[in-house]
């Protein structure tokens, strides 16, 4: 097998300035190679072609660890802006092999787009001169960074650390939140997904729990909010409901015969679905009976994210967000809002949890915030943080308040908020909705389009005329096929998935680039059989 290394060229990575002087649109971030006349970023590894590069999952499968995934057949060379590039055949004119729209951000990451060239340009110079330092001590972007991100956040959220990643800042909430409480329990929903370190991964239950060993103790579930999967127990018609909503006792626990019999959610899949709504308070309270019951007395946090991705692109329900800090109040908890993927623009408003007017007690950010680079945040109260300090709470890494990432992290909601991209996102996400929404008018293989401004999810379906049936080797070859078009979307099979595209652009994305997409997995659809064209 042939060495990786072997066959790259040693290139200085480019990208500090603009080509010209002057970037085109705002996007071109690379040093452009003249000799391809198309604009296209350099290729800083232009000896690697699809006749030299290894197989590559034999290759990782002899040099790399598995980590969970399994790795897609194209080795990317190079990636800006919307676009991903593979390595070229043998003797192509071009310095690639083909372009890939990227509509999941990466790893749901690359808020402004890959490589933007004033991102690029951060990265740059405070790596040539502001790196990295003893975390003791503290510098201008720091500083900045803290600055600015209290001042677009809801009041009450005053203070912030910064860290690398999103499970990380997670488990920083979750200590700070039994510092502050003096308790241990934490409470998360079904099918949530908050990362794979330790505390995190306790309070998770989309993936990642059965490793054979303890989890942290007083990890709690309440249900998982699905309004399109949700249990016949917990819907109501639309005129009748529940017989009381506002219940009543200790901690405003849900009681046993709140509810109407629906005949024990024996309803036959023929039944008009418009007569009925998703009672998600019913469920809600339901699950904190169960939770008082399993409780040993020392509920300390609960922790929610404001569209379950990993779980299948699921909104909170209106008013969700505001009844769960009431019973966490109720309860002397603290309410964790995870934004990792929602957080600084991309539901239209600079957090999620806006929509509701919910003020969390602690707010974790990573992933949009460093624009694909690694940097989280943990951001609460005076109050909570000085409580927290009091009790000597403690999580000093080696890159917390890193220089950096925090440059990268101000010019982000710097950009964001001078281009006012939050309501470019809105605009642009009800383009891609509407788009979506047509194309399950034309397929009945699609169950349901859900999301949020430009975070959108597709559920598949074997044929949503009949029932609800999971169409996850369908919705594979919807995906492959959309891929091979050039189109990339997120597709997992895993069971509390159900076979759910994640759709999450870049929110720099304008609105012909979305209709081309939307073209594309219109494309996709109608080349694969099974998909149930309705015209």
């Amino acid at each position: 097998m042939p060495s990786l290394q072997a066959t790259i060229d040693p290139l200085p990575v480019n990208g500090s300035e603009p080509e010209n002087g002057e970037p085109k649109d705002g996007r071109v971030d690379q040093k452009c190679d003249s000799s391809n006349g198309n604009n296209l970023p350099t290729n800083l590894y232009p000896s690697i072609t699809t006749s030299n590069h290894p197989n590559l999952n034999h290759f990782a499968s002899s040099h790399l660890i598995n980590f969970g995934t399994t790795f897609l057949p194209d080795l990317i060379v190079s990636a800006s802006h919307l676009s991903l590039f593979t390595a070229p055949s043998p003797g192509s004119s071009s310095p690639y092999g083909r372009a890939i729209t990227d509509w999941t951000s990466g790893q749901m990451s690359s808020l402004l787009g890959h490589s933007h060239p004033e991102i690029v340009s951060v990265i740059s110079s405070h790596a040539a001169s502001l790196d990295h330092l003893f975390s003791g001590m503290l510098s201008p972007p720091v500083l900045n960074l803290a600055k600015r991100l209290t001042s677009v956040l809801p009041d009450g959220l005053d203070r912030a650390i910064f860290l690398s990643t999103g499970g990380e800042s997670n488990e920083a909430a979750i200590k700070m939140a039994k510092t502050y409480t003096g308790k241990f329990e934490v409470v998360g929903l079904g099918a949530s997904w908050h990362g794979v370190t330790a505390q995190a991964s306790s309070v998770q239950y989309h993936a990642g729990r059965r490793v054979g060993w303890p989890l942290i103790p007083g990890g709690l579930m309440l249900p998982s909010p699905n309004a399109y999967r949700c249990h016949q127990g917990f819907r109501k018609r639309k005129e009748k409901g529940l017989k009381g909503k506002e219940t009543s006792g200790e901690g405003g626990r849900w009681k046993e015969g709140d509810m109407i019999d629906k005949g024990n959610g024996k309803e036959s899949q023929e039944e008009n679905e418009e007569e009925w709504e998703y009672d998600w308070e019913a469920e809600m309270l339901y699950g904190w009976r169960l939770i008082d019951q399993q409780s040993c007395g020392s509920l300390a946090a609960v922790i929610v994210e404001p569209i379950q991705s990993s779980g299948g692109m699921h909104v909170l329900p209106p008013g969700y967000l505001g009844r769960l800090k009431s019973e966490c109040e109720k309860r002397g908890m603290l309410l964790i809002v995870d934004e990792a993927q929602t957080g600084i623009g991309r539901t239209g408003e600079m957090v999620a949890v806006n929509h509701d007017g919910v003020v969390p007690d602690i707010l974790t950010l990573s992933k949009t915030l460093g624009n694909g680079l690694p940097l989280s945040a943990v951001v609460t109260s005076h109050a909570i943080a000085d409580v927290c300090a009091e009790r000597d709470f403690l999580f000093y890494t080696t890159h917390v308040n890193d220089p950096l990432p925090a440059a990268v992290g101000d010019k982000v909601l710097e950009i964001v908020v001078r281009d006012d991209l939050v309501s470019h996102a809105r605009r642009m996400g009800e383009i891609l909705h509407s788009g979506l929404n047509q194309l399950k008018n034309r397929y009945a293989c699609i169950g349901d389009v859900r999301g949020r401004g430009l975070m959108a999810g597709v559920e598949i379906v074997e044929d949503r005329r009949t029932g609800k049936e999971p169409g996850l080797e369908l919705a594979k070859r919807v995906g492959d096929g959309a891929y091979e078009l050039g189109l990339w979307c997120n597709l997992s099979t895993h069971p509390s998935f159900g076979g759910t595209f994640r759709i999450a652009p870049p929110i720099t994305i304008g609105e012909k680039e979305v209709r081309e997409g939307l073209a594309v997995l219109e494309e996709a659809f109608r080349g694969v059989e099974g998909t149930l064209p309705l015209y």
